[in-house]
């Protein structure tokens, strides 16, 4: 027994009703940000499963202003007894207890993976109501009382406007110059939306964190960044093109449209849905996730999760301020050639290393393995082949960079600083918006970078479609 294992019996024997032993428990590849795993005992009536999530390694939740997985159980269970499809929490994890922050609840069978619930043929029939089944639901988490069910002393409060400054300015903590980011961010409070009354909002309402059957929803899983606020970033958040899985021409989840979703929303709550104000949140979304995906780079840098998931998430960056780029700024881009590889000066060549290890990720470890490993395996294979486009493209792709700003900004200088000098022109107001080039500088900086990091995104094929021949 490991000594998670040794641990964990001793608290399911201690706290568990009816639970007499530990079978097993293996950690689950789903979950970056905290930890997932599945639990089987037996009691007195035979085998159980169950499942426990916690904070990476056990520490506290890393993230400044997240309320604690103490009160994520605490917002599930009062979001069970709202009506929200949710697994009962049977314990929150004590200091005592030795296994860190979380909690352990009921298993539940159904599909998390959220590529799976767009395509599955198992799920057909439920997929095109899942969007209504949607919009119900928030309107129900919406809807659940703040004081009586005392979540109001344990969550933050934050208006648009100060959840774009906190989101811009956590992104800015980073030290790195993404200029597409704060360009989002300067339109985002340039077009902030009417204050709504402050609710109850999951913050992280997604395909990909809804357990689904053929039944429909199951429950709504991962509460960690709940807070009081606009309800209609829930809506938006489901509806921004990362959680799509592909399926773009279905905003809601890759699953359903926006009026599937609002009608849903209005029978249960009796508000209407101003497409407006969520089409600012799907903007914010992507604004957010590209900032948040970062971060996810950075946790790998101080821990401590290091785990090779961490930096390929945050990679995924581009994905997002692609999807910002096309619903602020879409227009023609020139996509980058790839260069041929240099002759055999070296044999074997860089490329041919890396391609060497990719597949023996793929070929040999991922069928020898399962669970979280073979999953780490993919997403290995899948960060090389970002290191081989980039060996392709990244040296034309830098130099393209550096022209573009270079006239932009009548500025000579490599091409950090001339990022660092273009960022700081939008962070001070000392640049507007629709400067002439500004766009077209931005679109095609970002398009080119995510046909490095991403070349199988819709978000880039979106894109594409006014793209030119490349150079």
């Amino acid at each position: 027994m490991t000594g998670i294992d040794s641990q964990l019996a001793s608290v399911l024997a201690r706290r568990i009703d009816g639970c007499q032993g530990l079978l097993s428990c293996e950690r689950l590849s789903a979950g970056a940000s905290q930890e997932t795993y599945r639990i089987r005992v037996t009691t007195h009536t035979g085998e159980k499963t169950l499942a426990m999530r916690r904070a990476p390694a056990g520490a506290e939740a890393p993230h400044s202003g997240y309320p604690g997985l103490a009160t994520e159980a605490k917002l599930m269970r009062a979001a069970r007894a709202a009506g929200v499809p949710e697994p009962d929490v049977l314990w929150v994890l004590l200091p005592e207890d030795g296994l860190g922050d979380g909690f352990i609840m009921e298993w539940l069978e159904g599909e998390t993976l959220g590529a799976r619930i767009v395509r599955d043929p198992a799920l057909a029939v439920i997929r095109p109501k899942l969007a209504e089944q949607c919009g119900e639901i928030l309107a129900r988490i919406h809807a659940i009382d703040l004081e009586s069910t005392g979540l109001a002393a344990r969550l933050s409060r934050i208006s648009p406007e100060q959840y774009v400054q906190a989101t811009w300015q956590r992104y800015q903590a980073l030290s790195t110059p993404q200029p597409m980011i704060d360009f989002s961010a300067r339109w985002l409070l340039e077009h902030l939306p009417p204050m709504l009354e402050p609710t109850l909002v999951h913050n992280d309402f997604r395909n990909g964190n809804i357990m689904v059957s053929d039944a429909g929803v199951v429950a709504v899983l991962d509460w960690e960044i709940a807070h009081i606020g606009d309800p209609m970033r829930d809506l938006g958040w489901i509806c921004t093109n990362s959680w799509r899985f592909g399926r773009s021409e279905l905003p809601v989840g890759g699953f359903g449209s926006y009026a599937d979703l609002f009608r849903g929303y209005e029978r249960q709550s009796g508000k209407r849905v101003d497409p407006d104000h969520v089409k600012f949140w799907e903007i914010f979304g992507s604004f957010w996730w590209a900032c948040s995906s970062l971060s996810m780079a950075q946790h790998y840098r101080t821990g401590p999760d290091k785990t090779v998931e961490r930096p390929a998430i945050g990679r995924r960056s581009s994905e997002c301020q692609v999807d910002c780029v096309n619903l602020l700024i879409p227009g023609p881009v020139t996509l980058i050639a790839p260069e041929a590889f240099p002759s055999n000066l070296e044999m074997p060549r860089l490329d041919e290393l890396v391609a060497s290890v990719r597949d023996y990720l793929s070929d040999d470890v991922m069928p020898a393995t399962n669970g979280r490993t073979r999953f780490l395996a993919r997403v290995a294979g899948n960060t090389l082949d970002i290191v081989l486009r980039d060996l392709a493209l990244g040296s034309r792709h830098r130099q393209r960079q550096l022209e573009r700003l270079r006239a932009l900004l009548g500025e000579m200088g490599d091409l950090e600083a001339l990022r660092w000098s273009l960022v700081q022109r939008l962070r001070d107001n000392a640049i507007a918006l629709d400067h002439p080039g500004l766009a077209e500088t931005l679109r095609e900086a970002v398009v080119n970078q995510v046909a490095i990091d991403q070349p199988n995104y819709s978000g880039l094929k979106r894109a594409l479609a006014n793209a030119a021949p490349g150079p």
